[in-house]
């Protein structure tokens, strides 16, 4: 676990919002690379394109647009629920059960929020497989932002207005540095959970693998559950 400097006590969090895919479980397992193949096949069906070039499409609008399914709704028509139902059908056997960091999540003090890019499905089937299905008041899942995704501002404006959130009591933790830019110009606490140092994986690009150097990143770790045990 690295700390950027400098770092920020979390004594006086009450609020704990946690990002799904690639936070709450290791982004080794490849549960996302299931997703991501799925998404590009989506995206072939869609558009005609070969592989390569669906591929590429795909990325550009992940990065662009927040979320693939985002950069689809504004440039193509496309119907977003049978988007999330058609690349959410994977296997969630990769996923292990995580007691550590379950009983760490449960152990700190406040209410314990996700907010995903993802779907409420989705998180509620790797949620099981982790062991803490009734961890969470409440999964903030992407049809509830009507589809805007982090990092826009919106997806974080909606749900903090719907619990009454405090920004300045509150931690987001995700995976993806550039998802923790409005949390911290909120007034949030930020942690970014990266994968090992030793981590490739051929579908993943280099950006999303970045640790952040910026002052939107308060805390670094690739151990969740430690860094919540020992949290600062």
């Amino acid at each position: 676990m690295n700390h950027m400097s400098p770092p920020r006590s979390l004594s006086h969090i009450t609020d704990w919002v946690f990002d799904l895919d690639n936070t709450l479980y290791p982004r080794s397992c490849n549960l996302f690379a299931q997703i991501d193949i799925r998404i590009t096949n989506y995206v072939m069906d869609l558009t005609k394109l070969d592989f390569d070039a669906a591929r590429a499409l795909q990325k550009t609008y992940y990065r662009d647009f927040g979320t693939t399914l985002n950069g689809l709704m504004t440039q193509h028509t496309v119907d977003p629920d049978d988007f999330l139902n058609s690349v959410h059908a994977i296997d969630y056997a990769p996923v292990d059960p995580h007691p550590d960091l379950v009983d760490a999540i449960r152990a700190l003090p406040g209410r314990k929020f996700i907010l995903t890019n993802g779907d409420v499905g989705h998180a509620r089937s790797v949620l099981k497989r982790l062991g803490g299905d009734d961890l969470f008041e409440h999964v903030h899942d992407i049809r509830a932002m009507t589809y805007v995704p982090k990092p826009h501002k919106a997806a974080y404006d909606g749900f903090f207005a719907l619990h009454s959130i405090d920004p300045t009591r509150a931690v987001m933790f995700d995976d993806l540095e550039k998802n923790l830019v409005v949390p911290h110009d909120m007034g949030m606490s930020t942690v970014q959970v990266v994968a090992g140092p030793d981590f490739v994986h051929e579908q993943v690009d280099a950006w999303e693998l970045d640790r952040a150097a910026g002052p939107h990143v308060h805390h670094i770790t690739d151990d969740l559950a430690k860094f919540l045990r020992e949290r600062p």
